[in-house]
């Protein structure tokens, strides 16, 4: 009887495949928008590349809201599905906006802070990427998904930390003579450190699990 009942519940959705699948595109993303940020790149074609890996991240949050909706038994609190999957939609969004504002700016040169900060970016996704497999056996890898989160919260710092420094000698160079390009400047910072703001967020979902499946 409770065979029969249990063969007409949903079968156990691959949330872990859609997580890394995700995982995937926000390393293409960053690699894309690092190939921006560099002198004499081609925005329009590295911005698209950036959109279509934004867009596909986006079929994959569609799919796991629906694989979370239909599946009895989740490996995590459905809370927490949806919350991780979230902050990384994030993080690819951030990453967009950062891109089209580059693009809509036209700045074919980056400060070297803006670099910089892309290049904390790149790491984050990749860290992001070495951590998301590793939630497959949450009590085994704990203490390795610590260690990865804390190397997320760290960038973000690190970012914090240039985003000052960046901001500060914008303003030194355009505050006699051009006020719109400090504002573009700043616009940009904003940007790209909404980015690694994101990818802490994604730590402390990614910690949450660790902490309630350890």
């Amino acid at each position: 009887m409770f065979g029969w009942f249990q063969r007409l519940l949903p079968k156990k959705g691959d949330f872990f495949g859609l997580f890394e699948a995700h995982s995937k595109t926000l390393v293409e993303a960053a690699n894309a928008l690092r190939d921006l940020s560099q002198d004499g790149g081609t925005p329009q074609e590295l911005l698209q590349r950036i959109q279509d890996h934004e867009h596909e991240a986006d079929d994959i949050i569609r799919q796991v809201l629906h694989e979370v909706r239909l599946t009895f038994l989740t490996p995590f609190d459905r809370g927490a599905i949806t919350d991780l999957i979230a902050a990384m939609d994030d993080a690819i969004d951030e990453m967009l906006a950062a891109a089209r504002a580059i693009d809509l700016y036209d700045l074919h040169q980056l400060r070297p802070e803006m670099k910089q900060i892309v290049d904390l970016i790149v790491e984050a996704a990749a860290v992001t990427s070495q951590a998301i497999p590793l939630l497959r056996n949450v009590a085994r890898n704990g203490k390795q998904l610590h260690e990865l989160t804390a190397r997320l919260v760290e960038l973000e710092g690190q970012a914090d930390e240039i985003h000052a420094i960046g901001l500060k000698a914008a303003f030194q160079e355009y505050s006699k003579s051009s006020s719109m390009h400090f504002a573009i400047n700043r616009e940009v910072f904003k940007n790209l450190e909404r980015v690694t703001d994101a990818f802490e967020d994604v730590a402390n979902e990614i910690d949450g699990i660790v902490i309630d499946h350890s």
